[in-house]
């Protein structure tokens, strides 16, 4: 496996995880694909996809995601992330309320979601031009990227400002759960916050 892809089974040794495959299609910015993978895994975990389910997350270039942005949705230039769910049609591009659409899903039923949801691409070109102008890192800006690219793959949305509202009410729950557990695994003598453990192996 090269160093630009990654396949993780799962965090929680004890459970099966879906399967969330990796890539890295640019070399503007480096990017930890590995660490991005079980960000994706984690939304799944949380939202309680089932293990036969399958992601991919690929972090493109500018010119390739201007490409899929104009031919699929009929954008103008590069965005920062896009979403093609299986057996639907892509979502508008981007992250902004104003910007979104009826948004992906899985199956209703519960007990019959589809195999593969759907692949998310992002530019990580464009998401350090955002991350200045956000006055935050480039990779608080990825995690983002990742964490509402998924999420629109499970269905959220952000067309109407209930439905904004609720993705990014979310989004930022998912993305501190996670920064819970790198705090967690970079000091493992610190039993962590109450509860902190039971996020990261996915149960509530």
């Amino acid at each position: 496996m090269s160093a630009g892809e990654a396949s993780v089974a799962g965090a929680a040794a004890h459970a099966p995880a879906t399967q969330v495959f990796g890539a890295d299609e640019q070399t503007a910015v480096g990017v930890d694909v590995l660490r991005w993978v079980q960000l994706a895994q984690l939304v799944l975990r949380e939202e309680r996809v089932p293990p036969a389910a399958e992601v991919s997350v690929v972090f493109v270039g500018e010119d390739a995601i201007a490409d899929l942005n104009r031919r699929f949705l009929g954008g103008d230039g590069p965005t920062d992330v896009l979403a093609f769910p299986i057996d639907d049609d892509p979502l508008p591009s981007g992250r902004h309320p104003d910007e979104g659409g009826r948004g992906p899903g899985a199956s209703d039923e519960a007990d019959e979601p589809p195999i593969v949801l759907g692949d998310v691409l992002v530019c990580p070109a464009v998401a350090a031009r955002q991350a200045q102008e956000h006055g935050q890192s480039v990779e608080d800006e990825l995690a983002l990227l990742v964490v509402h690219g998924v999420l629109h793959l499970l269905d959220y949305d952000h067309a109407e400002p209930d439905e904004a509202a609720r993705m990014q009410g979310r989004e930022r729950e998912l993305l501190a759960r996670f920064a819970a557990i790198e705090r967690r695994a970079a000091s493992p003598g610190d039993p962590g916050e109450p509860g902190e453990r039971t996020q990261a192996d996915g149960h509530e």
